[in-house]
C-alpha cells in the first residue's frame, strides 16, 4: 500500500514483498516502473528507508514487512540537471574578499562531497567553479551544516585564513544563530539546553549519554521562542557548542522535535502532523572576526521560501 502527493510517495512493505531488494521494490509497476529509474533515485538521495536516506549500497538491501519506503521526488539539489557537471545553479555569495567567502546554502545541497557520491552537487563544487577563472583551485572548509539545513556557511581561500577561522570555532567564539520550527511550545519561552552527547559512528546519529561517559562531549544551546502557533513554535537557537546535529537532537530530547525531522524521531508517527519535506532549520546569523585584520563581521540570511510558506500555513 502507498500514498503520493506533489512531493513524492511513500509505501509500507507488505508481506508479499518481504525479502525483495530495495531497488527491485521501487522498480515495481505501481511505483517507478523501471530499475534504472529506481537506481537513479537512490543515487540522487531521493529515497528514504525507514526515514533514513538510502545510500547507493542500500539498493541491494532486502526489505522486511512493515518497512517504510519514501520517495522525495523534488528534493532540492537532486534534479538530473544538477549532476552533470556538479553544479546546482548560481551560488548565492553574501561576502567575498581575498581570504574568505560567506555563502547562503539552500536546503538539499551538501556542503562538501561525500565518499562514494562523486556526482552529487555540493557547495564546495560551486565555489571551486566560481574560483577557477581567478586562478584559485579549491576552497578550504571551515565548518559545515547539514544537507537539509539551509543558511550561512563560511569557506576560506588559503590555509592561513582557514586555520585562524577554525581556531575561532574551536574556541566557540563565532556567533551562530539558527531559526527552527518545532512541535509544541517550549516552556519556559527562553532558556538553555545542556546535554552530554556522543556520536554513534555506526548509526551516524548523535545520542544522549551520561555525564560519566568518557566519549561524551558537552552540548550547550541558548533558545528563545519567537512566535507561537497552534501546535508549533518558531524558535531562535544560539549555539554555544557546535556538535553535529546538536539542535535537532536537543530539541527532540525536550519533546519539541523539529517539523519535518526524519532522523531524530522515536516511536509512532503521531508527531508528524505538519507536512514539510525537511527539517525546518535555517542557519540565520553568523558572526566572526576576520582572519587577517580581526575586524568583526556579521551576516544574516533571511528564511528561505519553504520555511516562510510553512509559517504562513501555521499562522492560518
Amino acid at each position: 500500500m502507498g500514498r503520493s502527493d506533489q512531493r513524492g510517495a511513500a509505501w509500507t512493505v507488505d508481506p508479499d514483498n518481504a525479502g525483495v531488494r530495495l531497488d527491485k521494490f521501487l522498480a515495481g509497476e505501481t511505483r517507478l516502473s523501471s530499475r534504472a529509474r529506481a537506481t537513479a533515485a537512490i543515487q540522487r538521495g531521493k529515497v528514504f528507508l525507514n526515514d533514513r536516506e538510502a545510500r547507493p549500497e542500500d539498493a541491494a538491501v532486502k526489505l522486511a514487512a512493515g518497512d517504510r519506503v519514501r520517495l522525495w521526488t523534488d528534493r532540492p539539489g537532486t534534479s538530473r540537471s544538477g549532476f552533470r557537471p556538479r553544479k546546482a545553479g548560481p551560488l548565492e555569495i553574501l561576502y567575498e574578499d581575498e581570504s574568505l567567502l560567506v555563502v547562503n546554502k539552500p536546503a538539499g545541497l551538501l556542503v562538501v562531497p561525500l565518499p562514494r557520491r562523486d556526482s552529487t552537487p555540493t557547495v564546495y563544487d560551486q565555489i571551486q567553479h566560481h574560483l577557477r577563472p581567478r586562478g584559485k583551485r579549491r576552497p578550504l572548509v571551515v565548518h559545515r551544516i547539514d544537507r537539509d539545513t539551509s543558511g550561512l556557511v563560511v569557506f576560506a581561500k588559503d590555509a592561513g585564513a582557514q586555520g585562524r577561522l577554525k581556531e575561532q570555532f574551536r574556541r566557540r567564539e563565532p556567533e551562530r544563530v539558527y531559526q527552527a520550527i518545532v512541535y509544541g511550545h517550549p516552556d519556559p519561552p527562553s532558556g538553555t539546553w545542556r546535554d552530554r552527547l556522543v556520536w554513534d559512528q555506526k548509526s551516524l546519529i548523535q545520542k544522549q549519554t551520561s555525564a560519566s561517559d568518557p566519549r561524551g562531549k558537552d552540548a550547550l544551546s541558548e533558545y528563545r521562542v519567537v512566535e507561537r502557533f497552534a501546535d508549533a513554535s518558531l524558535i531562535e537557537v544560539r549555539l554555544v557548542t557546535g556538535k553535529r546535529n546538536q539542535i535537532r537532537l536537543q530539541a527532540r530530547l525536550r519533546g519539541h522535535t523539529l517539523v519535518g525531522e526524519q532522523r531524530y524521531i522515536y516511536g509512532p508517527d503521531e508527531i508528524r502532523t505538519i507536512d514539510f519535506p525537511r527539517q525546518a532549520l535555517h542557519a540565520w546569523r553568523l558572526g566572526f572576526r576576520h582572519p587577517n585584520d580581526e575586524r568583526e563581521l556579521r551576516f544574516e540570511a533571511p528564511l528561505p521560501s519553504d520555511m516562510e510558506e510553512l509559517i504562513h500555513r501555521l499562522r492560518r
